[in-house]
């Protein structure tokens, strides 16, 4: 979407003030459907740092990921109103299968979302 659903904005906003993991969302980017759940980007900063942290090959690029604005020193937006989503412990549905299985982490521009739903989708054999 061009522009951003005030609502899925609210919501990503209460995420980040909130600093909890526990909302569950399902979007719709570019016709690939994510479901996972949301986290504060400080939270989200902090994982993918550890997961590269643990990589002989990624490590140097953890730092980006754990100082503000980068390593470049930039200085993050402060207006309060998010730009992206965060998802952590997330998949990307295709056909029966989320990949990964385990769930991946995931930044996703919000403008890029053209539809959403509260709650994360699975599949099973039942």
């Amino acid at each position: 979407m061009s522009t951003p659903d005030d609502l899925l904005i609210d919501l990503a906003a209460m995420v980040e003030s909130e600093q909890t993991n526990q909302m569950s969302l399902t979007v719709v980017v570019h016709g690939a459907v994510i479901t996972g759940r949301l986290a504060p980007e400080s939270v989200w900063r902090q994982r993918v740092a550890e997961v590269l942290q643990d990589s002989d090959q990624l490590a140097p690029f953890a730092e980006v990921f754990r100082e503000p604005g980068g390593s470049a020193g930039r200085t993050p937006p402060t207006t309060g109103t998010p730009s992206h989503l965060h998802f952590h412990v997330a998949r990307i549905l295709q056909g029966t299968l989320g990949i990964p299985e385990t769930g991946g982490m995931y930044r996703i521009a919000l403008k890029d979302v053209g539809a959403w739903t509260v709650g994360d989708f699975s599949y099973s054999d039942r």
